[in-house]
């Protein structure tokens, strides 16, 4: 049985080994990403580097919660390598200890991780995506990086001045504030009445705002407008449920955004996709430390295998495009969103498994 102090010891290298990788892949993502931001952004009037290294830090939550599977997966594959160079493999096998037993340490630590991720950095994430959308918002960027509407971005409101469909290229304020707003409106026998383009509409109580607007009316022509606004009877919640980011909502908020969306009639596919994706992100985590231990874990005298290595990357990797391309399944409807989430990361922890029972006890 596994002392505490190997336990501890282990648990230990795998977190700074971890921590370190966390480090090194979010500089250079941020490098990447304010370089690229910048790039598109800098002849906005508005725009200055304080506010593209602000909004490239805002993202960083976001993206890390994206690359922390490859990180566990190379962090783990980097802890047992050590470890095997440095024979303390050899010595903890040499004393009785099996492989679960020293593998039990790096699966816990990589299930808290995901639980962390879940819990702590997701929330964080979440308000922090909402402010970027709005920043991006407010700097004129109507396709940037992220609050892009993924889903079909048409609304429709009747009133008694007649019916007004609503689109718009970008959103922040989970869906309260537009961006490239369009609102074609139709009086009550269905002919078209006039075409508002704004650059910006923001709900309130009742009514929208729209700023910065060109008006096309009966005769085809444009005229510039400051400001219009349109009466409505959209709940907030509606609004919100229909074109917010699932991204945008916290791992906390979901279950209920989830339900209110229900009863609003509207597709809660990509909340829960969201959701359940979230709760699967630990077991997803184990499953990419134990594909990590399937080529990492064999003592080689000269050196590990660079052919072993690289089939361990491709095989997290294909996990993880499996990973995206079931969550992609279950926010469209055609898988649940449940079986989704906790397939692909049930399948790989049972391969993983699999493979090391086949190595380690025949």
């Amino acid at each position: 049985m596994i002392g505490i102090t190997l336990w501890r010891y282990l648990f230990r290298r795998y977190v700074v080994m971890t921590f370190w990788f966390i480090l090194g892949v979010l500089a250079i993502i941020y490098m990447v990403d304010f370089t690229e931001f910048s790039s598109r952004a800098s002849r906005l009037p508005g725009y200055t580097i304080g506010l593209g290294a602000f909004l490239s830090l805002l993202r960083l939550p976001n993206i890390m919660q994206e690359t922390v599977p490859f990180i566990i997966l190379f962090s783990s594959m980097s802890v047992l390598l050590v470890l095997n160079r440095k024979y303390e493999l050899v010595v903890a096998r040499s004393a009785g200890i099996s492989a679960w037993q020293f593998l039990m340490p790096l699966c816990a630590a990589s299930f808290l991780m995901g639980v962390v991720m879940a819990t702590m950095v997701n929330p964080f994430s979440s308000y922090a995506l909402s402010k970027v959308q709005e920043l991006e918002l407010g700097l004129g960027i109507k396709r940037g990086t992220v609050g892009t509407i993924e889903r079909p971005p048409w609304l429709r409101q009747r009133t008694e001045e007649g019916i007004t469909i609503i689109g718009a290229d970008k959103v922040a304020r989970r869906g309260l504030l537009l961006g490239g707003a369009t609102f074609v409106r139709f009086d009550n026998d269905g002919s078209i009445t006039e075409r508002l383009d704004a650059e910006q509409a923001s709900l309130e109580p009742g009514r929208w705002i729209l700023s910065d607007v060109t008006r096309f009316g009966d005769d085809g022509l444009p005229a510039d407008v400051d400001e219009i606004v349109i009466k409505t009877n959209l709940r907030p919640e509606f609004v919100e449920e229909s074109l917010a980011s699932p991204q945008s909502i916290s791992f906390f908020e979901l279950p209920r955004k989830i339900e209110v969306a229900r009863s609003f009639g509207l597709g809660a596919n990509a909340f829960a996709m969201q959701y359940q994706s979230l709760l699967a992100l630990p077991l997803l985590l184990v499953a990419m430390t134990l594909i990590a231990a399937t080529v990492s874990l064999k003592f080689i005298r000269f050196g590990q295998s660079g052919t072993v290595i690289l089939a361990g990357i491709l095989a997290g990797f294909l996990l993880y495009v499996v990973t995206v391309l079931a969550k992609s399944f279950g926010t469209a409807g055609a898988v649940p969103p449940f079986v989704a989430a906790w397939l692909p990361a049930i399948v790989a922890s049972a391969m993983g498994v699999t493979v090391l029972l086949h190595k380690e006890d025949g």
